[in-house]
This record gives structure tokens, C-alpha cells and sequence, in this order.
């Protein structure tokens, strides 16, 4: 007889087939260390509400989806994050990729220029162009963008600390292509809080830093209004280590303290919050990262409505790119990487993002060969172009499992930001050290579940095969002396002294209240350097030293 409960399920039909064969582990759990119960009913739902809890896609509080039509209309931004060596190569690998069908660019730069230092200064030996493209100057960023026209195409820049000198550079750069600055479109991360957390390419203390990245909204408000102004970024917390639930919590309470920023600094939160912009990883745990995507868009639209009082449905809306798990790429085996790719490609698209990188499967061992992003690029257009996944809004909304896992990593990050707040916000929390310690927690239990065999890596700690040779791209050891080369001409051949009157200009707009974004944007078209601008606003402000969390 039919079992007429979950409870009566439980305890017969369920029940006697454990006791006849024991199930692969004595409980089952989310990377979160949420237990996951055999089956999902309505049971696991008791004070569901469809309107409240979920409602239709393109309507608040937007569980569903941003947009009413998701992908029927169009798919989500095909972007490949690239960059290396010199604006040369790496203008060569875009084209590439916009060949391919890429439909959006997104700019990796090297560690010199996300912290502030030209390739010459004695700070880059050894760094220049390794970890992506160098870009000293304003002539750097025209050959970046050379033939590539930037009223067609978005870009999304990986940057930070130096985000507003690199902006002023891409609005030069679309001003001698002959396009006013309120055509372009694009992304620039500008999300130092989670440099503090997790990722440490900082410069400035805390307060100039939220400063710059004020500055940046507004001078995008009034000048370059397509632009997404910063892409609060959950992707380095996952990627040290964090759960889902944390990814959340931590990704969203920066969030608040930006709009808290802006806010303070004069600005009304319709007037920038449709602008604002979120950037997660997606981990191989296929349903717990869908449910994840949900629930963040959900609390955000509440966040927003309840907390800030947001009149603008798309002040509410949380839009976001995603990009596959690089932490969970192996060097062992490398081809494995291309299925745990797909998997949370797709699960990223179920969640509904707005835009996708899938990683290429070298990236363990090195910087991507051209043959393994043009993988990594079809891995995306496969999944758009010859399966149905995009029909459907929301295709997996109204399972039981995952409506009550989308419940449970709401609740649970809702609590996180409950703590923070009463840490005194996220700037607050981390400058005691709290994000960073529950992420290491996090990432040494997670470490210790691999090592102890708990949890599976295929080809690493289980079902291992010798390894073989794999062909890996090799940087011309050239670039750093070729890029010092470039910045000696380019010194000798600008007006140094209209440079160095900018520069003190700079000087004492820093030490004022003045937006900064304008004299920056003087500075870069004038050929002042990146490391010229950034060690300027050193001696005004001094740098951050990392806090150390034991």
C-alpha cells in the first residue's frame, strides 16, 4: 500500500530497503554541511507561499529571474576572461575569441597594474604580463583595444584597487575611437572589500579606498550611464574556501556597505542601485549552486526593498556573472576539467546568470593555450545552441529539493549578515578578522573531507592514472623588458611638465572631497602612467597592511 506520508515513507518502504542495503555514506550533506534528506515532498515546505517566496520571473523579489523572458529572449553574455603578456597578444587573443562567437570581452590584468606599479618600477621584476596583460598607459589600453569598437562590444575589467584609472583609460580610449562615453558599456569590478577579505591586491586604506569607488559612482552616473559601476564579487570568497551560504552572506553584506557608501557620500539609491552588479563562482555541487543563485537574488530584493527602501524594481534586481570553479580544476588529469566545467556552466545557467566564463581545462598548470578556451568557449555554446535548458524560465523552480534548499541558504546567510551587522557592517567585521576566520574554517574542513577521502576528487585522490605531458603556453620572457622600453619612449615623448602639473593637481584633489574620476581621466589622456597616478595617491593616503587573523 502507497505510503501516505514522508514520515510513514520513512520509516517503511525507505526504511526496510536501508536495512537490506546500506546506503554510500551514513548521512549525506551540502558542501555547507547541511544534511540532505533521501527525498523532498511538500512536507519540507509547510509555509511556502508561490507569491511571496517565489512570484513570476521579471517580478520581485525575482527568484525566478531578472527578466520575464530569461534566455528566449537572448542568452547570457558569452565571456572569456583573457589577458597576457603585452596589449599586443592579448588584443590578438580577443579578436580570436570574438571570432568564435565570444559576445562580450573580459580583461584579466597583471599584478603590477592591479596594485599600482609600472612595468619598470623595481616592485614588477618578475610579474609583468605573467598573470594577465600589462597595462602602463593610456598608448597600452589603445593597442589593448585596437580594431575592437567599443560601441559593440561590453567589457568587464578584473579590477580594483586601480579601477578608477583604468575606467578613465577605457573612456579615453572610446573618445579617440569617436565614442562619447555614454555609448559604452561594461563592468568594472571595483570591489576592494573583498580584497581585504580574501584576495589582498589593495592598496589604500580602507576609507580612501570606498572613496574611489564613490567617486566611480557618480562620475558613471552623470558620464558614463551604461556603465555597471562595480561587480560585488562572491567568486574569490568561494574560491578561498567559503561555503555557499557564506558566498552569499559575505558577497551580499559588502554589497549593503557600498550602498551604506553611497548613500553617506549624497547619493539617492534609485539613482545608482540599478547599476550595481554581483560576480560568483559556481562549484560543482550541480543543485546546491542552482538553489544558491535563487536564493541570493531573493534576499538581495529584499535587502534592497526592506532595508534601503528601493522604489525602482530594478534597484532590487540582482544581476550577475559567473564563472566556473577554479579551485576545483586539478592538474592531475586536465581533461576532467572540461566535464566539472560543463556541469557548473549549466548549473549556472539554471541559476540564471546574466553572463558566463567557462575556465579552460589547462588553467591548473598555466595560463590557457588558444586551443583550450576555444574548448571552453563551444563548452558554453553547446549548452545554448543544442540543448533545450533556455526554453524554460526558471526550469528546475518548483522542485521540492530545491525550493527547500533556496529556503535553507536564504535563512542561513540571512543570519550571517544578522551577525555582521552587529559587528558594525562588513568593513567593521573584517577589520576584526570575522569573514576571513569562518572562510578558513570552511576551507580546512573542506581539505580535510579530500585528504580523508570523505569527499571524491576524480584523478586526485581517487581513480588516479599516470600523468602525461600536456602542452602549456609559454610567455616570451621579453615582455618586461619590452614594456620598460615602451614607458622610456613614452616619457621621452609626452610634455612632462603638463604631466607633472596634473599630477600635483591630483595631489591636492586627493587630500580634498572633489570627485577624482575627472583630474584621473586628464591625467591618463596627458600619458601620466598608472604607477605615476596610484604612487600620487600613496603619499596622500598611505597603504593598507593586511590584518592578520590566526
Amino acid at each position: 500500500m502507497a505510503s501516505s506520508s514522508k514520515r510513514e515513507w520513512l520509516q517503511g518502504t525507505y526504511g526496510k530497503a536501508v536495512e537490506k542495503s546500506r546506503e554510500r555514506h551514513p548521512s549525506f550533506e551540502t558542501t555547507g554541511k547541511m544534511p540532505i534528506e533521501p527525498v523532498y515532498t511538500p512536507e519540507d515546505l509547510p509555509d511556502f507561499d508561490y507569491q511571496r517566496d517565489l512570484g513570476y520571473p521579471g517580478e520581485y523579489p525575482f527568484t525566478r529571474g531578472i527578466q520575464p523572458t530569461m534566455y528566449r529572449g537572448r542568452f547570457w553574455t558569452m565571456r572569456q576572461y583573457a589577458g597576457f603578456g603585452t596589449a599586443e597578444e592579448s588584443n590578438q587573443r580577443y579578436r580570436y575569441l570574438l571570432g568564435q562567437g565570444q559576445t562580450g570581452l573580459s580583461v584579466a590584468f597583471d599584478l603590477p597594474t592591479q596594485i599600482g606599479y609600472d612595468s619598470d618600477d623595481p616592485m614588477a621584476a618578475g610579474e609583468v604580463g605573467k598573470v594577465g596583460v600589462a597595462i602602463d598607459s593610456i598608448d597600452d589600453m589603445l593597442t589593448l583595444f585596437d580594431q575592437i569598437p567599443l560601441d559593440k562590444v561590453t567589457t568587464s575589467m578584473t579590477i580594483n584597487a586601480t579601477a578608477s584609472i583604468l575606467l578613465a583609460m577605457y573612456v579615453a580610449v572610446g573618445k579617440q575611437q569617436g565614442v562619447a562615453s555614454t555609448k559604452l558599456g561594461g563592468t568594472v569590478q571595483n570591489d576592494i572589500l573583498k580584497e581585504y577579505i580574501t584576495r589582498g591586491t589593495y592598496i589604500f586604506p580602507p576609507k580612501p579606498s570606498m572613496r574611489l569607488i564613490t567617486d566611480v559612482f557618480k562620475y558613471c552616473n552623470e558620464d558614463v550611464p551604461q556603465w555597471n559601476t562595480i561587480s560585488i564579487s562572491g567568486y574569490h570568497i568561494r574560491e578561498a574556501g567559503s561555503t555557499a551560504a557564506q558566498e552569499i552572506a559575505f558577497t551580499l553584506a559588502d554589497g549593503i556597505q557600498y550602498v551604506d557608501a553611497a548613500i553617506s557620500a549624497g547619493l539617492d539609491v534609485d539613482a545608482f542601485a540599478g547599476r550595481l552588479s554581483f560576480f560568483f563562482a559556481c562549484h560543482s555541487n550541480f543543485l546546491e549552486e542552482v538553489a544558491k543563485f535563487r536564493a541570493a537574488r531573493r534576499l538581495w530584493a529584499r535587502i534592497m526593498k526592506e532595508r534601503f527602501n528601493a522604489k525602482s524594481p530594478r534597484s532590487t534586481m540582482l544581476r550577475f556573472h559567473t564563472q566556473t570553479g577554479g579551485a576545483t580544476l586539478t592538474a592531475q588529469q586536465p581533461e576532467n576539467n572540461i566535464v566539472r566545467t560543463t556541469v557548473q556552466a549549466l548549473a549556472a545557467v539554471l541559476g540564471g546568470t546574466q553572463s558566463l566564463h567557462t575556465n579552460s581545462m589547462d588553467e591548473a598548470l598555466g595560463l590557457p593555450t588558444e586551443k583550450a578556451v576555444q574548448i571552453a568557449l563551444r563548452t558554453q555554446q553547446i549548452i545554448a545552441y543544442e540543448n533545450s535548458v533556455g526554453d524554460v524560465v526558471d526550469a528546475l523552480g518548483g522542485s521540492y529539493y530545491i525550493e527547500n534548499l533556496t529556503n535553507r541558504l536564504e535563512a542561513e546567510a540571512r543570519e550571517y549578515i544578522e551577525t555582521i551587522d552587529k559587528l558594525g557592517g562588513a568593513l567593521s567585521a573584517l577589520e576584526q578578522g570575522f569573514q576571513q576566520r569562518e572562510i578558513q574554517e570552511a576551507s580546512y574542513r573542506y581539505q580535510r573531507q579530500v585528504e580523508e577521502k570523505e569527499r571524491v576528487v576524480v584523478g586526485v585522490n581517487e581513480f588516479q592514472t599516470a600523468e602525461e605531458p600536456v602542452e602549456l603556453l609559454k610567455l616570451d620572457p621579453s615582455i618586461g623588458q619590452r614594456q620598460v622600453e615602451k614607458l622610456k619612449q613614452l616619457r621621452a615623448s609626452r610634455d612632462n611638465t603638463a604631466v607633472e602639473a596634473l599630477l600635483a593637481r591630483l595631489d591636492e584633489a586627493a587630500k580634498g572631497t572633489d570627485n577624482l574620476l575627472p583630474i584621473i581621466l586628464e591625467c591618463v589622456e596627458n600619458r601620466a602612467t598608472l604607477g605615476e597616478i596610484s604612487h600620487r595617491l600613496r603619499r596622500v593616503w598611505g597603504e593598507h597592511r593586511e590584518t592578520v587573523v590566526i
